[in-house]
């Protein structure tokens, strides 16, 4: 049985080997980025392979299968988004001048009776701004390929590092169950008890946060396309799918949903239909995402804080770069339990409480 000095001795090894892992994972970051979203997919899919697995499919076809089906998923998403977020992005540049000229008389006059800002665009110097360089826009495609030319090297390594995901993928849910018996062997035997809870606190709190937050997102980026189609809005599936992507990072995927959504409205607009059309779909997406969808599908029980969260995107982020984003929140679901051992070995220790340890 462990006593209190050999919890404390396991939290601080544990504490130790942590802080281990950081440094090399700091040290390894600039190679890491395709283990890492490998590892997040693998963790992700391996319920998938094990309900197939459950039904008798071997191992090998279940993962190949699962790893087919979403990257068609995934390149079907490209497929569909990309042009219409090129075509939105021309349609902006030929509006540009019309919508500085909606800006000056609409807004404009609100600012100056209201506040008392005087603020006028020039949108004639910007129309012939346009006029001059937007034939040239062609030049575009030489300067393009002269970059592939002379930034090949990087092409390389991106698309290696593409092909890498799902070839590390398939090894990691391949392997999966010999990967978690071989942590369980390597665990001293006094410790093995306490270690697996800990390990089954994490999982459940990783899977939670992970599985429950990727049904929000689909479900959002399915409300937000179907209503901003009933509203009428022309872009309504790119600015809907975006808006549901978004939504893991608290406020982001609402406040650019919305700015997106606005900026589409008025591209389009000769009324106010589709602006009020919008406010109505983001209102309600807001109430079905704070009040339904985060705590029934993620749960409040997590514990972990929208502030929190984004402070750990940055903070992450800042220290280890892309790979630092992709991990942010896995990490810091993992961080909240060993917060909470150590939470609990400090309030049940011998200095906490006052007491004399002469064992």
């Amino acid at each position: 049985m462990n006593t209190p000095r050999a919890d404390r001795l396991q939290t601080a090894a544990w504490a130790g080997a942590a802080l281990a892992l950081v440094g090399l994972f700091w040290l390894l970051s600039p190679i890491l980025a395709p283990f890492v979203v490998a590892g997040v997919f693998a963790y992700i899919c391996d319920p998938a392979v094990n309900w197939l697995v459950r039904r008798k499919v071997p191992r090998a076809a279940a993962v190949l299968l699962v790893i087919t089906g979403l990257g068609l998923i995934l390149v079907t998403l490209t497929l569909i988004l990309m042009p219409m977020l090129y075509r939105e992005a021309v349609t902006l540049m030929r509006r540009l001048p019309d919508l500085i000229e909606l800006f000056n008389l609409r807004v404009s006059p609100l600012l100056q009776a209201r506040f008392n800002i005087d603020l006028q665009l020039d949108s004639a110097q910007v129309r012939s701004w346009m006029t001059q360089h937007w034939d040239n826009a062609q030049d575009l495609i030489p300067i393009l390929l002269g970059h592939l030319k002379t930034g090949g090297i990087a092409i390389v390594g991106v698309l290696a590092n593409l092909f890498l995901i799902p070839v590390v993928m398939f090894y990691l849910l391949q392997e999966w169950p010999r990967i978690v018996a071989g942590l369980q062997h390597v665990v001293p035997r006094p410790w093995i008890d306490r270690t697996m809870r800990i390990i089954g606190d994490v999982d459940s709190v990783l899977s939670e946060f992970l599985r429950g937050q990727l049904s929000v997102m689909l479900l959002l980026a399915i409300f937000y396309s179907l209503g901003l189609w009933l509203a009428g809005l022309k872009f309504a599936l790119p600015v809907g799918v975006i808006t549901g992507l978004l939504v893991f990072i608290p406020y982001v995927g609402f406040g650019g949903g919305l700015l997106l959504a606005i900026l589409a409205a008025l591209l389009q607009g000769d009324s106010w239909s589709p602006l009020i059309g919008v406010a109505v779909v983001y209102g309600v997406g807001q109430l079905l995402e704070s009040f339904l969808l985060t705590p029934y599908l993620v749960g409040e029980r997590i514990g972990l804080h929208p502030l929190a969260v984004i402070f750990a995107l940055m903070a992450f982020g800042q220290l280890f770069g892309f790979v630092g984003v992709l991990v942010a929140l896995p990490v810091s679901a993992a961080l909240l339990v060993g917060l909470r051992e150590l939470s609990a070995a400090w309030f049940s220790s011998p200095v906490y409480l006052g007491q004399r340890n002469d064992t």
